[in-house]
């Protein structure tokens, strides 16, 4: 249904804009009106918004692999997962893990093992395309420990080469060097379930034809598999390593009494986190397919009802397409509809308007009000914040929340006073995660023992929760829109982080997008709204470098393989939303006339669709840098209104767009 006569028209709303200039304004108008409604017509009736988030082939891989080690092959189900995978298949055999990039070693013995257990001889062309890939890139050795455990339940790799995974973590106190709210939020839920099945072994027997013997370099199947040791006698992998061994040598003696406790608290801790306020363990992928595994392990029957409430949780991230399968790695509608809310506001929607304020109440409705498990590492009293997903009370976090505050904001509140309330409640929580380095990171407060990457089974790049440049600095920009007190030492220390963590190029790495253009744009942007000098050096230098990656077409891009070779930073095909992020980080330094900024905008005026979308292929978003990327569809929609938007503010004289809600500080 169009949406347009509640459009506001830029050409009415905003001064006109000055000569140098390459396109008409009413053709920026009219964009900014495109895009408006094609948010607008995706708005659900009660006022959120929820894009669909698309990754590799890997989760429909896995969830092959666990209908077969459970025994209850949906085959409709299979040949769907099946079709997925083919279709995602690279000319060299492999599947890669983003657009775009290399056969990965996990996901192509995952997606080749999906495909003979389906019934594919491994005599097809395509199957033995894919094992000459795998054997190329090291086989089943080469893997990383949570993919070789999933291999180890169907027979695949033997469990004594595997890092002992001791749930006895979960009776470690809080006071001891190490407990498991020393690793990130995410490691944690993936662990606690592991180390359920990591004490059971549940292992299902397959049959000759379906075993992966050919995947193993020749000669190389029954050699030690153990994960080897440093050239230096003391290092804290050899510590942990050698504490692998004492575990695996104590295994047998049967201790009994501790070991049959922590396996009942982290049943309950498992169980609790899956219970009421949550849609499903963490509410993302890996967990939860490691929860339905940890409860058949368990003794957990398909009618129990805590096992039905995970499976149908999990089957809650499946996207019925049926021309194209698909797993979603988690939802993400808070975060969806706080930026679209930003978006539609700043580029002209007036705040009364019946779309935003639909919203602003969808989200105060999801304000976190328990202590969740950032409890225990933040005395914090007072719970608040916003998770990422539809419900997960035990796991919000800093950057949505920012966000959610930022769309506020721009929205005129029927309830002042309660909105009042909720904003210094929430950004008392926010304040309260800054770390000790000065910056924040997205779930704990100063997860950051380094020491901790080096334990065996951390080879997956996510053990701990780090403070990065871009979730500092959207902290900033939150603080600068409020009004916050730009003397508070939260500031000061704030912007001494960023100061600290900038490239000696004058680019800064982005943890939770890709990459180094989503960490300077953040970076430019936050100090801009905070209300930092924009020609200072320093800052300057992150323009000069933003500038420096400009592509011919105008537009910038940056690949995911810049998380493993930084030289390929800023680097890549022209995307809609890395080019509106670029856009808005030249444009916070000022100087709008900038050959750059005009023909930045002429990209994205020109590769903009009929229906106000634009079309990305690329993935701009990271789950877990060089292992997990997500491709936000959203981010090809909202991220060029904003960046549109943000010109024609800056071009008519408005720092930032007026908020109805200043800093009670």
């Amino acid at each position: 249904m169009s949406r347009s006569s509640d459009v506001i028209s830029l050409s009415s709303a905003r001064p006109q804009l000055v000569e140098s200039y390459s396109a008409e304004d009413t053709e920026l108008s009219q964009a900014i009106n495109r895009a408006q409604e094609n948010l607008l017509r995706q708005q659900h009736p009660d006022g959120h918004w929820c894009g669909e988030l698309l990754v590799d082939s890997t989760l429909c891989s896995d969830f092959v692999l666990f209908m077969h080690w459970v025994g209850e092959v949906d085959e409709q189900m299979q040949q769907r997962c099946v079709r997925h995978i083919l279709k995602r298949q690279l000319p060299d055999g492999g599947w890669n893990i983003y657009h775009g990039g290399p056969s990965e070693i996990n996901a192509s013995v995952k997606g080749y093992f999906a495909l003979k257990l389906a019934g594919y001889s491994p005599d097809l062309p395509f199957m033995e395309e894919a094992r000459a890939n795998i054997l190329r890139l090291g086989g089943i050795p080469r893997m990383n420990t949570f993919s070789k455990l999933y291999l180890a339940l169907l027979g695949q790799f033997p469990w004594k080469y595997l890092p002992t995974i001791p749930v006895e973590m979960v009776l470690l106190p809080k006071w001891a060097p190490f407990n498991i709210y020393k690793m990130s939020s995410w490691s944690r839920a993936m662990l606690v379930p592991l180390a359920i099945i990591n004490h059971f072994k549940p292992t299902r027997e397959l049959p000759g034809l379906r075993q992966l013997h050919e995947l193993y370099p020749l000669g190389t199947e029954h050699e030690d598999f153990r994960l080897p040791r440093d050239e230096r006698f003391f290092s804290w992998r050899n510590f942990f390593l050698t504490m692998d061994d004492v575990f695996k040598f104590l295994r047998p003696l049967g201790i009994q009494p501790v070991r049959r406790r922590a396996l009942e608290e982290a049943e309950r801790w498992m169980v609790e986190r899956i219970g009421e306020g949550s849609d499903g363990l963490a509410t993302v992928f890996p967990a939860m397919l490691n929860c339905l595994i940890a409860l058949r392990a368990l003794g957990y029957s398909t009618q129990n009802p805590v096992y039905q409430k995970a499976a149908k949780d999990f089957a809650e991230l499946f996207v019925d397409d049926p021309e194209d399968f698909r797993i979603q790695p988690c939802l993400s509608p808070v975060w969806d509809t706080a930026i679209n809310m930003i978006s539609l506001a700043e580029s002209g929607l007036p705040a009364e308007h019946p779309a935003l304020q639909k919203a602003a109440n969808w989200l105060t409705g999801k304000e976190v009000r328990i202590r969740g498990d950032w409890s225990v590492n933040n005395a914090h009293p007072e719970a608040s914040g916003w998770a990422f997903e539809y419900n997960n009370v035990y796991y919000p976090d800093t950057d949505d929340t920012a966000m959610v505050l930022m769309a506020l904001r721009l929205v005129k509140p029927q309830d002042q006073q309660s909105l009042d309330m909720l904003f210094k409640r929430a950004l008392d929580w926010q304040l309260s995660f800054q770390c000790n380095d000065g910056g924040w990171a997205a779930f704990d407060k100063d997860v950051t023992m380094a020491w901790l990457e080096d334990m065996p089974f951390a080879d997956h790049n996510a053990i701990l929760d780090p403070t990065c440049s871009d979730l500092t600095a959207r902290t900033l920009e939150l603080f600068g829109y409020i009004d916050f007190d730009r003397k508070h030492s939260s500031v000061a220390r704030a912007l001494q982080y960023l100061i600290d963590t900038q490239d000696d190029d004058g680019s800064w790495y982005g943890r939770w997008g890709v990459n180094y253009i989503y960490g300077t744009w953040q970076v430019l942007r936050g100090l801009r709204a905070i209300g930092e000098d924009m020609t200072q050096h320093w800052i300057l230098r992150g323009r000069d470098w933003l500038e420096s990656c400009q592509n011919d077409d105008g537009g910038w891009g940056e690949t995911c393989a810049s998380y493993d070779d930084p030289t390929l930073k800023g680097r890549g095909e022209s995307t809609a939303s890395q080019t509106a992020w670029a856009l808005m980080g030249i444009c916070a330094c000022g100087d709008l006339d900038r050959s750059s900024v005009q023909r930045g905008l002429r990209f994205l005026l020109s590769s903009q669709k009929a229906d106000g979308s634009w079309d990305e292929p690329q993935i701009t978003g990271t789950g877990f840098p060089k292992v997990f990327y997500l491709k936000y569809d959203m981010y090809r929609q909202n991220f060029p209104l904003l960046a549109l938007a943000t010109y024609v503010n800056y071009r008519s004289g408005l720092g930032h767009y007026p908020s109805f809600h200043r800093c009670l500080r």
